[in-house]
């Protein structure tokens, strides 16, 4: 296994990419786009992309489908030539770079070319998640089966760390234009730009650490393509010999869509139902980030002792217990928001970083970036159906406290299938070392 420096530089990839999630897509560019569009709109409040007419408001989400719609179809390229090209490390580096590099431009982007940045959004999330597939594919090669939680915890970890030091810096930026007499639209650029900054200064940290994993025997150009295109058809046609693999698989799909939804609608859910002001909101979102690199860590050293599998479990009734909470919450109540926001931060980094450490224990060796692949495709392909059921549930009840309780179906089945993963069956169907613990 390779050295803790190693680790260290693993770890700075999730502290440097982290920026892009909650500076540009949780925060700043969902409103300042959507804006943007609006003031372009008709006198119905529609706008044409591409000749297609759409309402203002819906930029933002139809742009944030089109990248994952991309992504269904990149990712498995993407992962299977992870596994064959020479230098993965090149490759992370060119994803992170145009991903950053993208995110900088939005700098650039005013009234007049608002469609373009949709577009420099398309090309950096798509990035984005491709160097991710990349990224998580390293995790067996700097970690053994007894330190894969730990590892894989740490770098969720450092990844709040990173996402939620530049949010602060920036929404007390956006909070003081007054003061320091700049236009909040000024204010809002910045931090797009920062945020690039930030994951491409910090990628540079990740990739000096993880040269060392390049392959010698790994092939380069159009050797490495072709060997990739062939690959993928036989990974598609092996998966069915991982049946607890596939299991946890979809497990994952359906906890893990839960946990999505509750993130993209919490705010949603404080404004309309619980008549909290967006300075509420603000705190909720440090709290979550803070508290999620303590519960990240904290989850990684309880699945050390107990196994991840149980700590997993544990945490998706955290999860369920929150969204009940959450349901009977009156409105007006910033105190118990926060609670629920310490929660979801305790539960949040954790149970990703188990899932990621404990499937990184199911797949087969040198195919951990395609199976990577099919795992962030899984994440991003289905992460519709909850905010549809939340949709659906909303528009037959017109209730969104009945809404919301609906996603507690995701965490109780996707935990209760979850029981039925034998872990240990798992990873020997995939050839790999058993943990001391599971």
């Amino acid at each position: 296994m390779r050295s803790s420096r190693t680790q260290r530089s693993w770890y700075f990839y999730d502290f440097a990419n982290s920026a892009f999630s909650t500076t540009v897509v949780t925060v700043f560019l969902g409103p300042y786009l959507t804006g943007l569009a609006e003031n372009q709109a008709n006198p119905n409040g529609f706008i044409e992309v591409l000749g297609i007419p759409m309402a203002a408001e819906s930029l933002f989400p139809y742009t944030i489908s089109i990248s994952v719609l991309l992504q269904v179809f990149t990712l498995p390229i993407v992962g299977a030539l992870a596994d064959h090209v020479k230098s993965r490390t090149n490759l992370l580096g060119i994803f992170a770079l145009v991903g950053s590099l993208s995110t900088m431009l939005l700098y650039f982007i005013t009234e007049s070319n608002y469609q373009l940045g949709s577009l420099l959004l398309v090309i950096a999330n798509v990035s984005f998640g491709s160097s991710i597939v990349v990224y998580n594919s390293y995790l067996p090669d700097i970690a053994s089966p007894d330190q894969r939680d730990a590892v894989s915890s740490k770098g969720w970890g450092l990844g709040y760390l990173g996402g939620g030091t530049l949010l602060i810096a920036n929404i007390a930026l956006f909070l003081s234009t007054d003061a320091i007499g700049i236009e909040p639209n000024m204010a809002v650029r910045i931090s797009l730009v920062s945020a690039g900054a930030w994951w491409f200064i910090f990628t540079l940290v990740s990739l000096k650490g993880l040269t060392g994993l390049n392959r010698n025997s790994g092939k380069i150009g159009v050797a490495a393509v072709k060997i990739t295109l062939s690959e993928l058809l036989q990974t598609a046609k092996s998966a069915k010999k991982y049946p607890q693999t596939l299991k946890f698989l979809i497990a994952y799909l359906l906890y893990n869509d839960g946990v999505q939804t509750v993130i993209a609608l919490a705010g949603t859910y404080a404004v309309i139902e619980l008549k909290l002001p967006e300075t509420d909101l603000i705190i909720s979102i440090l709290i979550v980030q803070f508290v999620a690199l303590i519960g990240a860590l904290g989850l990684g050293k309880l699945a050390y002792l107990f196994g991840s599998k149980k700590v997993l479990l544990g945490s998706l009734m955290i999860w369920t217990l929150t969204v009940g909470v959450a349901y009977v919450i009156p409105s007006n109540d910033a105190t118990t928001y926060y609670v629920l926001a310490a929660l979801i931060g305790l539960v949040l980094g954790g149970s990703q970083a188990l899932s990621r450490s404990l499937f990184s224990q199911m797949i087969p060796r040198a195919q951990e970036a395609q199976y990577f692949a099919v795992y962030e495709i899984a994440e991003r392909g289905t992460s519709w159906i909850g905010t549809f059921l939340f949709g659906l549930s909303l528009t037959i009840t017109g209730s969104y406290r009945t809404s919301i309780l609906a996603l507690i179906v995701f965490f109780i089945v996707g935990g209760l299938i979850l029981t039925q993963v034998n872990v240990r069956q798992a990873i020997a169907e995939a050839g790999n070392s058993q943990p001391e613990r599971v």
